[in-house]
């Protein structure tokens, strides 16, 4: 049965151009056109199209792509490789801002950093943090974090409360961009390093945040899962 790329966009609120721009991506497979030339969709068109709609806000597109991209050559094995990828990726972000929640709900050291200085250079805390230095140097280019300068040799240095923000926006660096990922970003960079519980507070905002990720997987997922029935690929 034909399906009309307007009947399509409508079902997923998006627009035609949108639907001929996944196609010419090769995300979806190419439609057969009729004898005036009008593009063929079948119901598998759909379930491609609303695969990519469902996955793209939890696995990005990126990811979305190559997902489909194997789809299409019926390479599941493959596809599902990159879903899992993924989603080890958020379990392990998942797990550093729950442990970033337990080290401010225990640490008060951005009070104490105003009286200690208490400084770590870029080599020490691109190692606490596991991140490239160009990681860091790009953040405070950027104006998420602040460093001040070593009076001795000139080079970069950050306080602890510096750290904590950093650390924070490391369980956001993979997060699929987003409205609320940069009201995030913005939040942590205008963090007051002296208000622990604000500081707490942008911590829980940010495992919500990544929850809900979870959630918007969860039904990307279901969604694939769909188009391997539709094309026979499980039972």
């Amino acid at each position: 049965m034909m399906i009309k790329p307007i009947d399509i966009a409508n079902q997923l609120d998006i627009s035609t151009s949108t639907l001929r721009n996944y196609e010419t991506k090769g995300l979806v497979p190419i439609p057969a056109r009729s004898s005036k030339g009008y593009r063929i969709y079948t119901d598998v068109h759909v379930a491609y199209f609303t695969c990519i709609k469902a996955m793209e806000p939890g696995f990005g597109m990126d990811a979305t792509s190559e997902i489909l991209r194997y789809m299409q050559c019926k390479e599941m094995d493959s596809a599902l490789r990159i879903v899992n990828e993924v989603q080890a990726n958020l379990h392990r972000d998942t797990l550093l801002a729950e442990s970033n929640i337990q080290i401010l709900e225990t640490e008060y050291l951005s009070i104490r950093d105003a009286q200690e200085m208490i400084w770590m250079t870029i080599g020490e805390v691109a190692e606490e943090t596991s991140l490239p230095r160009s990681t860091i140097r790009h953040w405070e280019k950027v104006g998420l974090i602040l460093s001040s300068r070593d009076p001795e040799n000139g080079y970069r240095r950050y306080s602890r409360s510096q750290l904590h923000k950093i650390m924070l926006l490391r369980t956001l660096r993979p997060a699929v961009y987003s409205l609320d990922l940069i009201g995030l970003k913005q939040a942590i960079a205008e963090m007051d390093p002296s208000d622990i519980e604000h500081a707490k507070r942008i911590a829980h905002q940010s495992l919500q945040f990544l929850f809900k990720i979870k959630r918007e997987q969860l039904s990307g997922v279901y969604n694939l899962y769909k188009l391997c029935r539709l094309l026979n690929l499980i039972d």
